[in-house]
């Protein structure tokens, strides 16, 4: 789409070029700002034939971005004159100190361009609590304190999480706990709380692990003040594709990053408050354990979790990410069934959750989810009669579970 010009070393051309190129960049300037129409745009560019090629190229192609469409004479005279590559156009500028700055511009147009279309205007979700009242479930977490794994080389809790979940994966620790196999509503469990922590805390090859790759800013500056710790990463972060990096404008969620991987739970409970405006709880262990009616956890507590790359883009909107999992196409089909623990970067190999045996469902795949999304379940979360505040940002991630601390019961329904 551009033309390749010699250098002149006429001097009138080169100021003709100049003021050429003044002209056409004011004019860019102009229909950025006040949203010239298509009509007006092409009456100037026809009358710029005295102007030399490499001035056109440029403001046309910028033009070009915002949509704009050359019409009549000028069009066919356009395509005939503009059929060399944007490397060849830009290296002919950097050959004038004149055209530095323009290049620079020229470059940056699509970053510049994304950003201004895709958070423009903040979005905004309805977060009105509903009316005041009771809360049966406040204060229900049980007092289970952290434990030490092993002592005098003898498990003291049972099986940990979070765990490698690669197709085939199996841990060391021998259980006769069973995982609950279907979707937790169907065995009467719904969800009492969602969260989120930053990276990933399960281990799939392939898909979040030790090779994944994202912005290290998050990461870097809750290392230095001693905050969260970051699990693994997805694969999909690419640093020159804008929707990974154009920075979205968050209303709800704090210390969320575009580009970032997060790892969502959706703790399940026989015993939640279900169907009543107490269902959702922070902490989740007292929406959990707000009806005092557990007697085995395997099968009436389970977690879902699932793994996603934000982007910047609505494309890849879900608007109820707050309520569970999201299961269509391949969202929520290749599942991991095991029995865990509760997780939290307060465990490791060392010391251990006491949450256990709790059923994990967790989808091997990272998928892509627009950051609006997030900010969505954020919005939710601030709607619930409970004060939800504490997972308005991720939690650290706890390092991955050593074989010997993981159950031998993973599973998937197509293994």
């Amino acid at each position: 789409m551009f033309c390749v010009v010699k250098k002149t070393r006429n001097n009138k051309q080169t100021t003709n070029n100049k003021l050429g190129w003044w002209f056409l960049s004011e004019l860019l300037v102009s229909a950025w700002s006040h949203n010239f129409g298509k009509v007006q745009l092409n009456a100037v560019l026809s009358k710029s034939h005295t102007m030399s090629p490499i001035s056109i190229s440029f403001a046309t192609a910028a033009l070009l971005l915002f949509g704009y469409v050359p019409e009549g004479t000028f069009a066919k005279n356009l395509r005939s004159d503009l059929s060399t590559s944007a490397e060849d156009i830009l290296e002919a500028a950097s050959e004038e100190t004149f055209w530095m700055n323009h290049r620079l511009t020229a470059m940056s147009m699509l970053d510049v361009k994304a950003a201004e279309s895709s958070s423009a205007v903040p979005l905004t979700f309805d977060h009105k609590k509903p009316p005041d009242g009771t809360n049966p479930c406040e204060g229900k977490k049980p007092d289970l304190p952290n434990v030490a794994c092993v002592i005098d080389q003898v498990e003291q809790t049972g099986e940990q999480s979070a765990t490698n979940v690669t197709e085939g994966y199996k841990g060391e620790r021998n259980t006769t706990a069973v995982p609950i196999l279907v979707p937790y509503y169907q065995v009467g469990l719904c969800p009492v709380n969602a969260h989120s922590h930053l990276g990933s805390e399960h281990y799939s090859l392939g898909e979040y692990d030790e090779n994944g790759k994202g912005p290290s800013d998050i990461h870097e500056r809750r290392r230095l003040s001693g905050k969260v710790r970051q699990g693994f990463q997805c694969h999909h972060y690419d640093e020159n594709d804008p929707k990974f990096t154009t920075a979205y404008d968050w209303q709800y969620c704090k210390n969320y990053e575009v580009g970032q991987t997060y790892e969502v739970h959706w703790p399940h409970s026989a015993a939640g408050d279900c169907g009543t405006p107490n269902q959702y709880q922070s902490p989740f262990y007292d929406g959990v354990f707000c009806k005092d009616i557990i007697t085995d956890t395997a099968s009436q507590i389970g977690v879902q979790a699932q793994v996603f790359t934000l982007v910047n883009d609505e494309s890849y909107y879900w608007p109820d990410l707050f309520r569970g999992m999201i299961v269509d196409g391949e969202m929520g089909q290749d599942i991991t069934y095991y029995t865990g623990s509760t997780t939290g970067e307060s465990r490791n190999d060392t010391v251990c959750s006491d949450f256990s045996p709790i059923t994990w469902q967790v989808d091997r795949k990272c998928h892509l989810i627009s950051a609006s999304s997030f900010d969505k379940m954020c919005a939710d979360m601030l709607a619930q009669r409970d004060d939800m505040s504490e997972d308005l940002e991720p939690h650290g991630s706890r390092e991955l579970v050593d074989d010997e601390h993981a159950a031998n019961n993973h599973q998937g329904l197509r293994e």
